[in-house]
């Protein structure tokens, strides 16, 4: 497994989660994972605050936000940095630059 925390925002949005990448590091985990129907590739987004968590982008109930940033997620996840921004206006085209963390900004 790898895992990252990003940081999720949208219009007026600051979302905390946690992205688990199911990579499995030795035949066993491998094998762990698949029998469950985790794909290679597979990505488990947990939002903190609300303690919920989906393998489905397609699961969650705000489609906008966390459909649209998990996605991106499970695309980019290999590029995006620890402690990343993801931005889902700017994902969308609504912006023209990604929005700056309110999370990780230096003190």
């Amino acid at each position: 497994m790898i895992t990252k925390l990003i940081e999720i925002r949208d219009s007026m949005t600051k979302i905390v989660a946690l992205a688990i990448k199911t990579f499995g590091e030795t035949p066993e985990e491998e094998r762990f994972f698949r029998a469950d129907g985790f794909g290679k590739d597979t990505v488990m987004l947990m939002r903190m605050e609300r303690q919920e968590a989906h393998y489905d982008p397609f699961a969650w109930s705000n489609r906008r936000t966390m459909t649209t940033a998990h996605r991106y997620i499970q695309q980019h996840f290999d590029e995006l940095p620890a402690y990343g921004v993801v931005d889902v206006e700017y994902i969308l085209g609504e912006t023209d630059k990604p929005k700056a963390s309110e999370i990780w900004r230096a003190v």
